[in-house]
């Protein structure tokens, strides 16, 4: 088995708001094994102890870092699993069979979630191996079939509650955005399902202006504004939520969006099958994110360019975004 704990970056901020090491989540999404084939995997190889939260759900524990989740995603699925009913009536029996039939249905289109607890940066070398045991025991991941809408998502720990900071890193995503879509070639089955909406692009200019340097507050209203959804490749709201719950929930009452100090990072692809494939690969885009994000003059001279190629049509369409940014603004 390959060994990418070398690929592997570490971001430059490595410490929390408290001064502890950050921690990161994790959520990998596929096929190709049954739900308690994947929970014994993943018990075996974290030595840990798997238990039942309903028909569609595994909770495995004994980690330090917390409670790892193995479950079908698909949240009424979910719900139906736990609830109790009596079979031999006519309302269980019914309930039953559409719950049978929801079941039946997903099967072949909704993916299995791995979802980690947050877990120390160091850690990331360890869901690399993962990973390839999970392939080598048959995981399939988006490109093994068309309809295999499959992604993966990191929630990074924010390095502290400070509006620069966490500017930076939004300003420095959105100037990197169509580099990653780029490079992280987004499968057909993402598109034909609208893996997230882009940001809307008088948002973007707004945040990306060199100029822009918003109190918590403004940063927060400014993001609620033009974003009250959870559908973007950088969700803010579980941030936002944390920081300041009354102000999201004035917006949104969304009971998915949950509260936690972390960038909510949507990627399209988890190409798990596949054997150059691993997480270093998005995660060092990250990482350029935060690179770009801790150099503040660098960013500023990034932004700055970005928004000449947006405001010169012949220059969006005939000139190199990806090319001016690997030549000129990203960190070597």
């Amino acid at each position: 088995m390959e060994n990418r704990q070398h690929k592997l970056k570490m971001p430059p901020w490595q410490t929390n708001p408290q001064g502890d090491p950050r921690r990161i989540g994790i959520e990998l999404e596929m096929s190709g094994l049954e739900l308690d084939e994947l929970a014994a995997i993943l018990a075996e190889f974290l030595h840990l102890e798997a238990t039942s939260d309903g028909r569609y759900a595994r909770t495995l524990s004994g980690d330090s870092a917390g409670d790892w989740v193995v479950e079908l995603d698909f949240n009424l699925l979910k719900k139906m699993g736990r609830e109790e009913r009596r079979s031999g009536t006519l309302e269980g029996d019914l309930e039953n069979s559409v719950e049978e039939m929801f079941a039946w249905a997903a099967e072949s289109v909704v993916p299995l979630e791995i979802v980690s607890p947050p877990l120390p940066l160091q850690r990331l070398a360890q869901v690399e191996e993962l990973i390839a045991v999970l392939r080598d025991q048959g995981a399939k991941g988006t490109s093994d079939r068309l309809v295999n809408a499959f992604g993966m998502q990191f929630n990074p720990e924010i390095p502290a509650a400070d509006p620069q900071i966490i500017t930076a890193t939004l300003k420095s995503f959105l100037c990197l955005y169509e580099w990653i879509l780029d490079r992280v070639a987004v499968d057909m089955a993402r598109r034909v399902t609208s893996y997230v909406d882009p940001f809307p692009k008088d948002y973007v200019l707004k945040v990306a202006d060199p100029d822009y340097h918003p109190d918590m507050k403004t940063l927060i209203d400014d993001y609620l504004r033009d974003n009250p959804t959870r559908n973007r490749a950088l969700d803010l709201l579980p941030l936002f939520l944390h920081l300041d719950e009354k102000r999201v929930r004035t917006v949104t009452s969304d009971e998915l969006i949950k509260a936690r100090p972390t960038y909510h990072y949507r990627l399209p692809n988890c190409d798990i099958h596949k054997a150059d494939w691993g997480l270093y690969l998005s995660w060092n885009d990250w990482v350029t994110v935060e690179e770009l994000a801790a150099d503040s003059k660098r960013l500023a001279g990034c932004c700055a360019a970005f928004q000449k190629q947006h405001d010169n049509p012949l220059r969006r369409w005939f000139g190199n975004w990806r090319e001016e940014l690997e030549s000129k603004w990203l960190p070597r």
